[in-house]
């Protein structure tokens, strides 16, 4: 006859003795809701990190990128942009002329890297979200503009409400023997300032933006490019659109995702957030070896009454199911208030940003952070393998236990 579980488990946890177990129990319970809390706060926090990259490259990089795949120019056709737009979800393309440039502004200069793009560059480019002043359009009442990275601004000493000072740009010639005049090894234009934007130290440190009828001609380009950026409509599928581009357009083109220019960048983010979890589970393993050892002193303890139990009918599955519950209570307990903890603080983050970065130069003012179910998910499973690795020697034990108490 089975010995009902919750009369078993009353009986069994009953005593004086377990004082000493309980605060053990306790302390396990905080220390495992202390190391959740800690998970799920350190992969929110990465999550937002990777999510705000993503925002921050997106201002700049088109979604999907076309280069050649031999040299850095390829010869321009307009059979080319129609294949393109003729793909469902395909907005607009701008095309592209990019290579480095020497820049000089009064007495300064530096070497910066100009990107020449056309107009539907200025109609569906992130571009204007984050002008820190000046105007956004390249091109205005036919009259190019250059729009600078704020880094450039600064190392020039750029002021926009300077209306004597253009900004001179170099490009060295193709030049061949011969040549002894220095003014014949270079091209020169002037374009104005009109904009500056901020968006990441790299691209704010090197980027200028100017028209792409100015940059061929500065780089004698004719009718040649460097690429095209490819804008998408909302809710297209980006990696459907770049298998349909190359099947278009052949192997004499490379095609990218725009998030697949910083591919590093975010593998780099995602081993460190693996790496992180790795050592926040460890530690909530390490905390649940206090509850291996509550259950363990339990069984030393509980003996006698475990033969007691055998008499009146339970079980030897019983008994190994009462301390896999017991382990799993304290566990679970502890796991359900970090999560809570973790979830409402990250939540708080979110929404009132409690935690500053601490730099008045930063993008954000305080650490951005996003939850997501599947961290959650994988924080739960951990916590559920521990919690088992955790409780099962000492329930097999308390069966073992059992089973002597029964031979005897």
């Amino acid at each position: 006859m089975n010995f009902p579980f919750f009369i078993a488990r009353k009986y069994f946890l009953s005593g004086k003795k377990k004082n000493f177990i309980n605060v053990i129990s306790i302390i396990s319970m905080i220390v495992v809701a202390i190391g959740t809390m800690c998970l799920i706060l350190a992969l929110s926090v990465f999550n937002g990190l990777e999510g705000l990259l993503r925002s921050m490259y997106g201002n700049f990089d088109p979604d999907i990128v076309i280069t050649p795949a031999t040299g850095k120019s390829f010869e321009f056709d307009s059979a080319y942009i129609t294949k393109i737009k003729s793909i469902d979800g395909v907005l607009g393309v701008s095309e592209v002329v990019e290579d480095n440039v020497l820049v000089e502004y009064k007495d300064a200069q530096r070497l910066v890297r100009m990107k020449g793009v056309s107009r539907d560059f200025d109609e569906y480019s992130g571009i204007k979200n984050v002008m820190v002043s000046g105007e956004f359009p390249l091109v205005r009442d036919s009259i190019g503009y250059a729009l600078i990275g704020r880094g450039v601004q600064y190392d020039l000493s750029l002021s926009l409400k300077n209306d004597f000072y253009t900004l001179q740009m170099y490009y060295p010639k193709d030049i061949g023997p011969g040549v002894v005049n220095p003014s014949n090894m270079y091209n020169l234009l002037n374009i104005i300032p009109g904009g500056i934007f901020a968006i990441e130290k790299y691209y704010d440190d090197n980027y200028v933006f100017v028209p792409v009828e100015f940059a061929k001609t500065l780089l004698n380009y004719e009718n040649r490019l460097s690429s095209f950026d490819v804008y998408l409509s909302d809710g297209a599928s980006a990696s459907n659109i770049k298998t349909s581009i190359q099947e278009k357009l052949g192997e004499n083109f490379v095609v990218k995702l725009g998030e697949e220019l910083h591919s590093d960048l975010y593998k780099v983010l995602k081993i460190e957030k693996l790496f992180v979890f790795l050592i926040l589970v460890s530690i909530i393993g390490i905390a649940s070896i206090n509850i291996f050892f509550s259950l363990t002193m339990l069984v030393i303890e509980k003996k006698k009454d475990i033969s007691v139990l055998f008499a009146q009918g339970a079980s030897s599955k019983l008994i190994r199911n009462i301390f896999l519950y017991e382990g799993c209570i304290v566990a679970f307990t502890g796991a359900f208030v970090g999560l809570v903890l973790g979830i409402s603080l990250s939540l708080l983050q979110q929404h009132y940003g409690l935690i500053g970065m601490g730099m008045n130069s930063a993008v954000m003012n305080s650490y951005p952070v996003k939850i997501e179910i599947m961290d959650v998910f994988l924080s739960i499973l951990a916590i559920v393998i521990i919690t088992f690795l955790a409780s099962i020697q000492p329930a097999v034990k308390a069966g073992k236990s059992f089973s002597t108490h029964t031979l005897q």
